[in-house]
């Protein structure tokens, strides 16, 4: 069983790469976390792995992936063992530290934790921007190789460091700067301009149902977990974050919807 969180769709494609050469079944987190239910009850069947698939946010563990983590109920499984592949723009700091100790909290045990490098999609502070088109083509056509390695790695239940992308400075990036960004991550900047066609996208689309249509547009309350997802897939480009965004590029996965 995979469950997977996406915002721009790069860990959906990851997911669904992983489905077809592990021969498991998708599950998304996005549509529990809409549907606001307290818990998610999954039976486990004989012999299915279960495998998380994220992004990281800013070297470190994102806010659906702790809640999805607390709400989740398994039965039928006896080692509980979860194996993870992360994407990330670069490197994941000491994330895969987080998430162990997260899993534990549910009687849960990481077996394995692994990084796929795909598109930067992470525009709304100062300094980072989308990934240029010839740099981002190469991340995915790198992708595909690297999860046959990390497939290879879950088949044998191993923990392959050099499939883990730690970076440099982890513990600063991991351990000063994601507390910052947590911190400000349900403070959100986000408006529509002029250019809106009121087509709701964005709003069907957040997976916090943290936008609502107001006299046909979008509004954001403060429950935002940083996807940004409405902001890349606006098909107008008709969303802004305060005044950081309107120069900067748009990124989502296309190939798959």
């Amino acid at each position: 069983m995979i469950f997977y969180f996406t915002g721009t769709g790069n860990s959906k494609w990851i997911a669904e790469l992983l489905s077809q050469k592990l021969d498991e079944r998708l599950v998304s987190i996005n549509e529990l976390l809409k549907s606001e239910i307290p818990s998610y009850d999954f039976d486990v069947k004989e012999g299915e792995r279960i495998v998380l698939v994220f992004p990281v946010y800013s070297w470190g563990l994102p806010t659906p992936i702790r809640l999805f983590i607390e709400r989740l109920k398994l039965t039928g499984a006896t080692e509980k063992e979860v194996y993870a592949v992360a994407t990330c723009g670069d490197n994941a700091g000491l994330m895969d530290k987080m998430l162990k100790k997260k899993l534990e909290e549910n009687n849960l045990h990481l077996a394995s934790c692994h990084t796929v490098q795909m598109p930067n999609c992470y525009i709304v502070i100062p300094g980072f921007d989308v990934d240029r088109d010839e740099v981002a083509d190469d991340k995915i056509a790198h992708a595909e190789a690297r999860v046959d390695l990390i497939v290879k790695a879950i088949l044998e239940n191993r923990q392959d460091k050099t499939l883990y992308s730690k970076g440099s400075l982890p513990w600063i990036k991991s351990r000063l700067i994601y507390p910052s960004f947590i911190k400000y991550t349900y403070k959100t900047k986000f408006y529509a301009t002029e250019a809106c066609n009121h087509c709701g996208l964005c709003a069907k689309l957040c997976p916090m149902n943290n936008i609502t249509i107001k006299d046909g547009s979008p509004a954001w309350s403060e429950k935002c977990v940083q996807c940004l997802a409405c902001i890349n897939r606006c098909p107008q480009r008709a969303i802004e974050y305060g005044k950081i965004t309107p120069k900067k590029g748009r990124y989502y996965f296309k190939c798959n919807g």
